[in-house]
């Protein structure tokens, strides 16, 4: 049974990455979250495009437009703060595992108004072994197509291994998120039940006191 679930594991990274559109305006700012195990290169493949009134539809972005783009770790440190071009890639490697936060905004460089103020980001993003570029790697090492399969392998099962740590993090995590809310709710039972005793005893201690006043008892 191991066998057949490794192979689709392995076929499902062989997929292609998370593609993003995203359609913004000059200054505002699109953020995104993406999961990613520590230790992974990322590369963010886009394209910018400007819309033409004229013609209805979007071509692609002068030269004159910038894409910023902001990387922050799950601990809100800055992994990425750079300025591109209208098209082009960007690279960072996690540092630590969990929810990272993506944030892209585009630029004019001109002092003029885009046309219509509308723009499209098309994006690409690329985790671990599919951010390598098999092709370069075997015309620069001189691979056979046996060895280049190999080394995608191997790259791809230590891709499942990283993935696998991070799930195992990630149910840690939840399960000590779990015993800390089922401790306080302990807690918080108890403080209930002493103050339902504390007010019953001072309830009675005070009928008691009523009574005696009014010599009932």
């Amino acid at each position: 049974m191991a066998l057949p679930l490794l192979l689709g594991q392995l076929l499902a990274l062989m997929g292609p990455g998370d593609a993003f559109y995203l359609e913004v305006r000059e200054l505002e700012e699109k953020c995104f979250i993406q999961e990613i195990p520590d230790g992974t290169v990322v590369i963010g493949n886009y394209k910018t495009e400007l819309y033409d009134p004229a013609m209805e539809k979007y071509q692609p972005s002068p030269q004159w437009i910038n894409l910023f783009v902001f990387v922050k770790d799950p601990e809100n440190k800055n992994l990425l703060a750079r300025q591109y071009g209208p098209q082009g890639s960007f690279t960072f490697t996690s540092q630590s595992p969990g929810e990272h936060q993506i944030c892209l905004h585009l630029e004019s460089i001109r002092f003029a108004l885009f046309y219509d103020g509308k723009l499209a980001i098309h994006l690409d993003m690329q985790l671990g072994e599919r951010s390598n570029d098999y092709v370069e790697f075997a015309a620069k090492d001189k691979l056979t197509q046996l060895h280049l399969r190999v080394q995608q392998l191997v790259e791809q099962v230590e891709l499942i291994q990283k993935e696998q740590e991070y799930q195992r993090w990630r149910e840690e995590r939840f399960r000590q998120t779990s015993e800390s809310t089922n401790q306080r709710v302990l807690w918080w039972s108890i403080l209930q039940t002493f103050i339902l005793v504390a007010t019953g005893v001072w309830q009675m201690q005070h009928l008691k006191s009523f009574f005696k006043a009014k010599k009932l008892v």
